[in-house]
């Protein structure tokens, strides 16, 4: 009786010393199959800061395929995509209060629909897999066409340049103008 209850002690502080290790593997985003990725820059006065999430094709069609057009998507992977600018700014000629924001779009093959939404912090899908945006938070709705290219990016990136901002996966480039 007395080593079956030394063996529970045993494994009860074994435990208890690997739980942070357990933690921090759970919580450390760059292991993740879309690890977490950052585009930064500066359109006139305004900093801009888009955190993501990067998934790969990995051989899968995305657009018009994983990714179905009409539907609304986080625009990237886990966590949904924040879309940061510390100065008002135009966007597609409309105003955009400085702010943090979260970025959803719904991709069309012949133009997209990108979402500003004022709800930030959510996990970007729901558990049924549509994308977690509350329509009545939406702050600011553009349109901007995407274009086709030849070369295969395969993973998800955002860039920031002095005139807007654009993601580039599969064989889309979509560029959303900003002054």
């Amino acid at each position: 009786m007395k080593k079956n209850y030394s063996v529970k002690i045993l494994a009860i502080v074994l435990m208890t010393l690997m739980l942070p290790t357990l933690l921090k593997a759970q919580t450390d985003k760059s292991k993740r199959p879309s690890p977490p990725a950052t585009a930064t820059g500066k359109i006139g006065d305004a900093t801009i800061t888009i955190d993501y999430s990067s998934p790969s094709v990995k051989g899968r069609k995305i657009f018009g395929g994983l990714l179905p057009y009409g539907k609304l998507w986080r625009a990237g992977a886990n966590e949904a995509t924040m879309f940061q600018t510390d100065k008002d700014i135009i966007v597609e000629g409309k105003k955009l209060p400085a702010g943090k924001y979260s970025f959803f779009a719904t991709p069309g093959e012949n133009e997209w629909t990108i979402f500003f939404n004022s709800e930030t912090g959510q996990w970007g899908d729901k558990q049924g897999g549509d994308a977690n945006m509350d329509p009545a938070k939406t702050v600011l709705t553009v349109v901007v066409k995407p274009k086709k290219t030849n070369a295969l990016n395969e993973k998800l990136e955002y860039g920031v340049m002095s005139n807007g901002f654009g993601l580039r996966w599969e064989h889309t480039d979509v560029f959303v103008g900003v002054k």
